[in-house]
């Protein structure tokens, strides 16, 4: 019997391959049924999965499969606008495509989004949340085209993540018109950010920049064996 046109081909996949397959289902399924096993099993029918396979996919429960549904809004986001295509914007338009991007992927999906965020700021899952949101903040940088390796890596991929966040939870409560007031409280975050940029190039200007931050945050990133 043929399979039906919207579904796809899973048969063979790898535990990775069907976790990405499934993470978009299960948060369309999560609107109705929160992150849970009933969400996976709709996800895993509307595809052709096996349910017990699905399980595996997904060891950590919700948590597993909120990760897995913001690395396939990061794949969908790496696809949809690649380095040379933001290359001849200015940065902060570079910065605002991307958070905009990841916005309109959610859009439609908000109550999934509100109980991703719930489950998100349980204690037992901050680490893994704070882990997720650096990811996402890098490939965004990334994709900005910031390759920096000094103390300036950390802190701008620190104020974008709390800048995605805070505009994630302005925007799964934003009733306005197209979602205008997010996009405006987008706007207001990054243009308050990139006065502190110039303010802080004005003062360290001249060479002036001998703060031990750097050597202590390069030991965090590449630590010695």
């Amino acid at each position: 019997m043929d399979r039906p046109p919207d579904m796809v081909e899973v048969a063979g996949m790898t535990l990775d391959e069907l976790r990405s397959a499934l993470a978009p289902e299960i948060a369309a399924a999560a609107v109705f049924d929160g992150w849970s096993d009933v969400a996976l099993l709709h996800a895993a029918d509307s595809i052709g999965a096996d349910p017990d396979v699905a399980r595996l996919a997904f060891p950590g429960g919700a948590i597993d499969m909120i990760e897995a549904w913001i690395d396939s809004i990061d794949l969908a986001m790496e696809a949809a606008l690649p380095a040379e295509k933001l290359a001849a914007m200015k940065i902060r338009e570079r910065i605002r495509a991307l958070v905009a991007f990841r916005l309109e992927a959610v859009n439609g999906n908000e109550e999934a989004l509100r109980r991703a965020l719930a489950v998100m700021a349980m204690p037992q899952n901050a680490a893994r949340a704070l882990k997720t949101g650096w990811r996402s903040a890098d490939a965004m940088w990334r994709l900005a085209g910031d390759n920096s390796t000094d103390y300036n890596h950390y802190t701008k991929r620190a104020i974008l993540a709390s800048i995605y966040a805070a505009t994630l939870a302005v925007f799964v409560d934003d009733q306005s018109e197209g979602k205008q007031a997010s996009y405006e409280f987008l706007d207001r975050r990054i243009e308050g950010v990139m006065k502190f940029e110039k303010a802080k190039a004005r003062l360290l200007r001249g060479d002036r920049d001998h703060f031990s931050v750097t050597r202590f945050l390069g030991r965090l990133r590449y630590p010695s064996t």
